[in-house]
């Protein structure tokens, strides 16, 4: 897409061409297989690449020198220098119990329990899991602040498991802003520590619009194992630009409690691992199951990576799903991508009008 020809470096002996004006002074072409990247019959066509010229010059065995040093990268933040352990990501797909926060509470907690033995540093429930979304009316009544009596209780399932938790829930507002309810999600931290919280900004059709105030903070973001965490909800990761707002704010993970129903199913399959490869970053998606109101939700939770391979997927039922989100293959990746590295932002005034 971005030569006229490229090619994939495949042997311990390989060519590289020569670059009219020399190539950039920090390139570096990796010849051997790398150990965390695993090598397929069928290499994705991003990591690693070089553009195919006329003259190859034969490259001699040497000492390997690390693979994409920071200054090749348009992101520096996730590369740190060395190896940093992959972020275990487990994906609840669930519905609950709608309108039963005390089982819901249950449910997650049993599942947080499974996650962490597992060897999950992360949980990620569906969009307003702790009371359910078809729920009407009742969205109002079961309704809490941030720090309220749920949050409070998960911050213990967390503490208890050793495992994050982001969870969706009908966030009550405070002060001036007391009779506003928000569709959002918070992640927790494993030690039971709030550290974030989102309000969804795109609402979905007139059923959301009738119960819920939108948020106007597009990007929330947290540190967790290494990397830049970040939150959005459902229809928000529809739109290109918010998810191209957390590339740009260095976002390595973004975490997408949500409620996708049927016959959208194509965003699951299709439209996340878009989302993940344009953006650079890994995108976890975690979806309601089943029928609940009016709607039958599609299941298939997913958690893509940045070079568009889906790590985890989950069926069409209740299920529990897991996928490392790797800061080398990040790094690599975002090196070998030139997606945000070459965008031409004076071009898009116009999308933001």
């Amino acid at each position: 897409m971005h030569s006229r020809c490229t090619q994939q470096i495949e042997t311990p002996l390989a060519t590289v061409p020569s670059c009219p004006g020399g190539w950039p002074e920090h390139t570096v072409f990796d010849v051997s297989p790398s150990p965390r990247l695993p090598v397929s019959p069928a290499p994705h066509p991003r990591i690693p690449r070089i553009p195919c010229l006329k003259h190859p010059v034969p490259i001699p065995s040497a000492p390997r020198p690390p693979a994409f040093p920071p200054s090749c990268s348009p992101f520096t933040h996730s590369f740190r220098g060395r190896s940093m352990p992959p972020l275990r990501t487990a994906l609840l797909q669930s519905s609950g119990v709608p309108g039963d926060i005390a089982k819901n509470l249950e449910i997650l907690d049993a599942h947080a329990a499974r996650a962490a033995a597992e060897g999950a540093g992360l949980l990620a429930a569906p969009e307003m899991f702790l009371t359910g979304y078809a729920i009407g009316a009742d969205v109002h009544r079961l309704a809490e602040a941030a720090d309220g009596a749920s949050a409070r209780a998960i911050a213990a399932i967390a503490a208890r498991h050793g495992i994050a938790v982001a969870y969706g829930y009908p966030e009550r507002g405070t002060g001036d802003d007391a009779e506003a309810v928000y569709n959002a999600a918070q992640l927790i931290g494993p030690g039971g520590a709030r550290l974030a919280n989102y309000r969804k900004t795109h609402l979905f059709g007139c059923f959301e619009r009738e119960w819920f105030t939108p948020g106007d903070e597009p990007v929330v973001q947290a540190e967790l194992g290494g990397l830049r965490v970040g939150l959005l909800i459902c229809y928000d990761v529809e739109f290109p630009e918010n998810v191209r707002a957390h590339a740009l704010a260095g976002t390595d993970l973004l975490v997408v409690p949500t409620a996708l129903m049927n016959p959208f199913r194509f965003v699951a399959e299709k439209l996340l691992p878009v989302r993940a490869f344009e953006s650079q970053m890994y995108v976890a998606y975690a979806n309601r199951t089943g029928p609940e109101g009016e709607f039958d939700f599609a299941g298939l939770s997913c958690l893509a990576g940045p070079d568009g391979i889906v790590r985890a997927r989950g069926g069409l039922g209740e299920d529990l799903v897991t996928g490392d989100a790797d800061p080398d293959l990040l790094a690599a990746s975002r090196a070998g991508n030139p997606y945000l590295r070459d965008r031409r932002p004076g071009l898009y005034g116009p999308l933001a009008r």
